[in-house]
C-alpha cells in the first residue's frame, strides 16, 4: 500500500475524470503505473549506465565474448 500527494490542480483533474467515466481514481493511478513503470525503469537503468559506465571492447573482444571468432 502507498500513499500518494498530488497538487490540488492534478488531483482535480483525477476527480473529474473518474466522474466522468465512474471508475476509481486507484483505477486511474493503477492504471498509469502499470503503464509507465517499464518505461521508468528503462530510464533509471540508462542513467545508471551513463554515470558508471561499462568497460569498452573492441569489436575483436566482442566476438571472442560472443564466441563468433573463429
Amino acid at each position: 500500500m502507498a500513499t500518494l500527494r498530488l497538487s490540488k490542480d492534478l488531483e482535480s483533474r483525477l476527480d473529474h475524470l473518474a466522474e466522468m467515466t465512474g471508475r476509481t481514481k486507484t483505477f486511474y493511478i493503477r492504471q498509469l503505473l502499470e503503464e509507465h513503470i517499464d518505461e521508468l525503469e528503462d530510464r533509471y537503468i540508462a542513467e545508471q549506465r551513463l554515470e558508471t559506465p561499462a568497460m569498452r571492447l573492441s569489436s575483436q573482444q566482442m566476438r571472442q565474448e560472443l564466441g563468433l571468432d573463429n
